[in-house]
């Protein structure tokens, strides 16, 4: 499996995994998109924008959108990683995003893709990223303190981990 920026020639792959989501009304933490007027190539750029700091909202920071995608160019989930925190973040959503496509999960693709996410954080000189989850969220717990994460605190029902 590999995590990476999505590319042109994903855009099948992604689209499949995107309609599977709004299909089945999961929820996709780490993907991000607005199905109304959905256009992949403006999602691609709006994307590198995001990762460039370009046009952000006043409550947005710089982030990088991941895909994860095994052998054979199926796209299994998303990733989100932000390169920085602002309030919200930090009391809420933390430095990383993720979720697996519905028919997916429950096959460790989570766990191996915040693994890789974790350390791109690292490479992007965010060396104690913070991961949150949903105090009701037992599977994205177990991801989390699988990918070596200590609690911090719990915050409104979220629980923070670094």
């Amino acid at each position: 499996m590999i995590l990476r920026r999505p590319r042109l020639a994903d855009k099948e792959a992604v689209v499949d995994m995107i309609e599977e989501f709004e299909e089945t009304q999961s929820t996709h933490n780490g993907g991000f998109w607005d199905i109304e007027n959905f256009s992949y190539e403006d999602w691609l750029e709006t994307g590198r924008n995001k990762e460039m700091g370009i046009g952000l909202l006043e409550n947005r920071v710089p982030s990088i959108q991941f895909v994860l995608f095994d052998e054979s160019g199926r796209a299994l989930g998303f990733l989100n990683l932000r390169l920085r925190l602002n309030e919200g973040l930090l009391n809420h959503a933390g430095h990383i995003g993720y979720s697996i496509r519905p028919s997916e999960r429950g096959k460790g693709y989570a766990k191996e893709a915040l693994r890789q996410g974790l350390q791109v954080a690292k490479e992007k000189n965010i060396h104690r990223a913070l991961v949150t989850c949903s105090a009701e969220n037992p599977a994205s717990r177990a991801v989390i303190l699988a990918n070596g994460g200590e609690l911090e605190d719990v915050r409104n029902g979220t629980e923070r981990y670094g």
